[in-house]
């Protein structure tokens, strides 16, 4: 019987782990980009556990290891930026960043009264934009990074939370 993997916030003690999977997920996003310097695979443990410390963290676990990660903050206005959303390799294609997507949504709604949700991905990340869309997210900008890096911005609208009357 195999296990199942579960979604929990992260602890500082996942900061290693995180940081692998990090390095290991974004070689594919480098390559599709021919950028090796972009920020999550040059980024520093130091400057992870910061980030981290700012930010709500989501894991995906299957058994002690972590196969997914994304995080979060919510600006003043209520606009929840979503980043670093990983699914290991062999996890991909199984609904995982979906559900690590949809957990990252309902927490930032429920703690931090996110009204909007903004996040960015490579604009050659076919896989990504897929998901993306497929969840809701429409495109609303782009930006070059680099010479071969453009970023894609999406972003939803927060469902109405539900009101139940007596």
């Amino acid at each position: 019987m195999g296990m199942s993997v579960t979604i929990s916030a992260a602890g500082d003690s996942d900061a290693e782990q995180i940081l692998k999977l990090q390095y290991l997920c974004y070689q594919d996003e480098a390559e599709l980009h021919g950028d090796w310097s972009i920020e999550p695979l040059t980024q520093s443990l130091d400057a992870l556990r910061a980030e981290l410390a700012g930010s709500r963290v989501l894991v995906a676990r299957l058994g002690a290891e972590v196969v997914g990660s994304v995080r979060g903050t919510v600006g003043a206005d209520g606009t929840a930026v979503i980043t670093g959303l990983i699914v290991h390799p062999r996890m991909r294609r199984h609904g995982l960043g979906g559900r690590l997507l949809a957990a990252i949504e309902e927490r930032l709604a429920e703690e931090c009264s996110a009204k909007r949700y903004r996040l960015a991905t490579g604009r050659r990340g076919e896989g990504g934009l897929r998901l993306y869309r497929r969840c809701g997210y429409a495109p609303v900008g782009t930006e070059r990074v680099t010479r071969t890096l453009t970023l894609i911005t999406l972003e939803k609208d927060a469902a109405p939370a539900f009101v139940t009357s007596a």
